[in-house]
């Protein structure tokens, strides 16, 4: 009944927006169209994202989402994830420029929260290469430039029966500018008001036809992102890390007179740490479309895109297992003076003591990447005369990345040992790492990894046969694809001498053949039904089988219903299969209180025997388009996943509770001892996940005219009814490692223009969520923020724009157990109030 209730809340308040969308309107308005009206015979089939058979309607049974470059200019997106990471269908905590702490410099598209290797990245209705630092699982969007874009499209129901694996989530079809004609120039820029995080962004295009049929579009865009210090926002919570500067032996510090007493502060590293990391990309592009005779078209499209970014944290914390001296123990030892014993500081069973120190005498971590990414694909079309006539093309798609990672002052953990033995009384009576020794036991970490894809496809598509309704058009198609991937860590972490957590390499590759089909058959004049299906086979793990059905049902011509049901599957992807062991620090609680930190070295494992994930997805939902009031239309669809086998790690926190209330199950599953002994802690991946989760998305849209202005409103939301992963409920809350899975997602905007000036004003609105860590009621507060823009055209060539985001300089909202000062920064916005501004320039 609950969830029944959810439903009928939101239908309810859907219609509630419909109508008050509708009341802005004055009763005199007249709707501007956007296009002439024109008979099926004049218009021209097309590929919508979600189907490969070319249609002339572009509102089929899956929901779609289409964003235009116009909309992404005017609300001063600088990169494509933050794009993506505005839209209501976003949930989580996908890693991006807000993310300092392990992403890499990766950005990545998270929809419905399901994870990124849960949503498959297109472009040009191909696949891009998955990339970042080496055998990714996902593709890093910073690979492309935010100046290709004509439009992105997001198909919000699952589509491995159309794409294969991966699409469990849906679909973020990225197409470029082609067939352009004449060049343009852009540049943009932005600065918060605080005087920091300026962006920097100048592109060019410039495209030609041919006399013999064809058109080349050549583009190149440069950018740059200027860092944020989270010291620098009044409202960050200062840390307070165990590894402090003077160092600790069994969580006891040094006096000036030679005494020891108990740690008494903790470290505040937020004065080293980015809230924005910077960035520089440099890319180049190209689309071309050449007509060869005999009705064969060749279209092309080339991308190269070098990435140079960095994030900063403080400096290494280093946690060291020192041997003491004994009567069987004489060298390479430490010995406990009288001032160390009469602390209490003495050796465990191993005959060690615990030293712990901030290496802030080596200097802060500095993490870099050097990446590029390329990709070309290659189609051929032509049309055979059968039947009703038919289109077929042959393409191949080739994608590199590759990338060179690494970290400054890294501090090799076996070289610092020696060194204490060497002069304890300098490590351990200093206030710092001593100078001399600084040089020694630091080196510079350097990383290798990369991708490759090859992807070959071949696909008939065209009219079968007529009925009373219409032609039954079908599309069959096939498609081999190889994938591999490395991440070769540097020999020190692979060698667990560092004091990082140690890492194995990583290795592997695989391919997969793919058979698939679609028939779109119009049973009556209102009634269509869609149908896939699709047969992959793996040389990792066998095969799958995945299928679609949509239905659209025209009531009127003012009202169409739709329908899709749909099962779904997502290989284990080369990280998964053939990751080598890991470490990783994860924001934790030791029920038994034996770590003095949040964050817990936890063992990352893989498993070659890995099975794909499988996933069921419904959605059913409503268009309505009144003819009594031109420029109107909403629609609302209701939304569910299954995804069960799914590939994903124990929940380590959730053992460790039962671990230590006695079920020796949890313990023996996560590698802890029933005492607490977390100094094994493994966290290995598996195929018992399980995702559950729906809501309902509701769209409002209304063109008029007005107060002699034409305006535009539009109105998205997403209601959240369920989220569980592996059985946990976390719809409604946030969290520090999970993000966040807000009930209520809302962006609002209206726009206002007339002649050559246009002003919009456009809202993001997130409820309150509450706090997981704390689970006690507790909730971070609701936020909404408020973005303004304005556009002139001073001639038919040259515009401005200029826009404020977040206006009101909104806090982000308190998360407890936050990865950085105190918030969520994958959730709310930490950087604060920005100005922006953009030029452009035709020719």
């Amino acid at each position: 009944m609950l969830k029944t209730n959810k439903i009928a809340s939101a239908v309810r308040l859907s219609l509630i927006a419909a109508v008050s969308a509708g009341s802005v309107g004055f009763a005199h308005a007249a709707a501007a169209a956007d296009q002439a009206t024109a008979t099926n015979s004049d218009v021209e089939r097309i590929e919508v994202t979600g189907s490969r058979i070319k249609r002339q309607d572009m509102e089929t049974a899956s929901p779609v989402t289409s964003i235009s470059a116009d909309t992404i200019v005017a609300q001063g997106y600088a990169s494509v994830d933050q794009l993506l990471q505005d839209q209501t269908s976003m949930a989580g905590a996908p890693v991006g420029s807000t993310t300092n702490n392990g992403s890499d410099g990766v950005a990545n598209v998270d929809l419905r929260g399901m994870g990124s290797k849960r949503t498959l990245v297109l472009l040009n209705g191909r696949r891009m290469v998955n990339s970042g630092s080496g055998a990714d699982s996902a593709v890093d969007l910073n690979a492309i430039p935010v100046a290709m874009i004509q439009r992105v499209e997001i198909l919000k129901d699952g589509a491995s029966a159309v794409y294969g694996s991966d699409a469990i989530a849906g679909v973020v079809n990225i197409i470029t500018k082609k067939d352009y004609e004449g060049g343009q120039l852009d540049a943009k820029s932005s600065t918060t008001d605080k005087g920091d995080g300026q962006t920097y962004e100048l592109n060019g295009l410039y495209g030609f036809n041919t006399n013999n049929g064809g058109n080349y579009t050549v583009g190149a865009a440069v950018s740059k992102r200027n860092g944020v210090i989270q010291a620098d926002r009044n409202w960050t919570e200062a840390g307070a890390s165990s590894y402090i500067p003077e160092g600790t032996l069994n969580g006891m510090r040094s006096a000036a007179d030679g005494s020891w007493y108990a740690r008494d502060y903790g470290y505040d590293y937020t004065a080293d740490s980015y809230y924005q990391t910077p960035s520089k990309r440099y890319s180049l592009f190209a689309n071309m479309t050449q007509e060869l005779g005999n009705d064969l078209v060749l279209t092309g499209d080339l991308l190269y895109t070098k990435r140079k970014s960095h994030q900063q944290m403080a400096p290494q914390p280093a946690d060291i297992m020192l041997d003491v001296c004994s009567g069987s123990v004489t060298s390479n030892c430490v010995t406990l003076d009288s001032a160390m014993t009469a602390a209490g500081i003495t050796a465990d069973d191993n005959g060690q003591v615990e030293y712990k120190q901030r290496t802030n005498g080596v200097g802060d971590r500095i993490y870099t990447q050097d990446t590029d990414t390329y990709r070309a694909s290659l189609d051929l079309q032509g049309t055979l005369n059968v039947a009703n006539g038919m289109t077929w093309d042959v393409s191949y798609t080739y994608g590199k990345n590759k990338a060179t990672t690494g970290t400054q002052n890294s501090v090799n953990a076996t070289l610092m040992a020696d060194s204490i033995y060497a002069d304890q009384d300098a490590w351990f009576y200093s206030d710092t790492v001593p100078s001399e020794y600084a040089d020694d036991i630091s080196y510079l970490e350097t990383n290798h990894g990369g991708n490759e894809q090859n992807d070959v496809q071949a696909n008939l598509s065209g009219d079968l046969f007529q009925l009373d309704a219409g032609a039954v058009s079908f599309a069959i198609g096939a498609e081999y694809r190889y994938e591999s991937g490395y991440y070769t860590p540097d020999p020190i972490i692979v060698a667990g001498q560092s004091t990082a957590a140690q890492q194995d390499p990583t290795s592997g590759n695989y391919n997969v053949i793919s058979v698939y089909e679609e028939v779109s058959v119009p049973f009556t004049q209102k009634l269509t039904g869609d149908f896939a299906l699709r047969y992959d086979e793996y040389n990792t793990f066998g095969k799958a089988a995945t299928w679609k059905v949509g239905l659209t049902y025209k009531m009127t011509d003012d009202v169409m219903l739709r329908g899709v049901v749909a099962t779904g599957f997502r290989a284990p992807n080369i990280s998964e299969l053939f990751g080598g062991n890991s470490g990783s620090y994860d924001y934790l609680t030791d029920p038994w209180g034996n770590s003095e930190d949040a964050q817990l070295l936890v063992n990352y494992t893989s498993d070659p025997n890995l099975k794909p994930e499988e996933s069921e997805s419904y959605t059913a939902g409503i268009v309505y388009s009144p003819s009594y009031l031109d420029g109107f239309s909403t629609t609302i669809d209701y939304w569910k996943f299954n995804i069960t086998n799914a590939i994903s790690r124990l929940d380590v926190q959730a053992n460790l509770d039962a671990c230590y209330n006695g079920d020796s199950s949890a313990c023996a599953a996560i590698n802890v001892t029933s005492d607490g002994d977390i100094s094994n802690l493994t966290s290995a991946l598996t195929n018992v996940g399980t995702v559950k989760t729906s809501g309902v998305d509701i769209n409002v849209a209304y063109k008029f005219e007005g107060l002699g202005l034409d305006w535009a409103i539009n109105n998205d939301a997403t209601y959240l009814i369920d989220y569980r992963q592996d059985g946990i409920d976390y719809e409604g809350y946030v969290d520090g490692n999970m993000g966040g899975y807000a009930q209520w997602r809302n962006n609002f905007s209206i726009t206002a223009s007339q002649g050559d000036w246009s002003l919009m004003y456009y809202n993001r609105y997130l409820s309150s969520m509450l706090d997981y860590d704390l689970g006690d009621g507790t909730k971070a507060d609701a936020v909404m923020y408020h973005n303004i823009v304005g556009t002139y055209h001073f001639t038919d060539n040259l515009s401005l724009s200029a826009g404020v985001k977040n206006f009101t300089d909104e806090n982000p909202s308190y998360v407890s157990n936050g990865s950085d000062g105190g918030t969520s920064p994958q959730v709310y916005d930490v950087v604060g109030r920005q100005i922006y501004g953009s030029v452009s320039y035709k020719f």
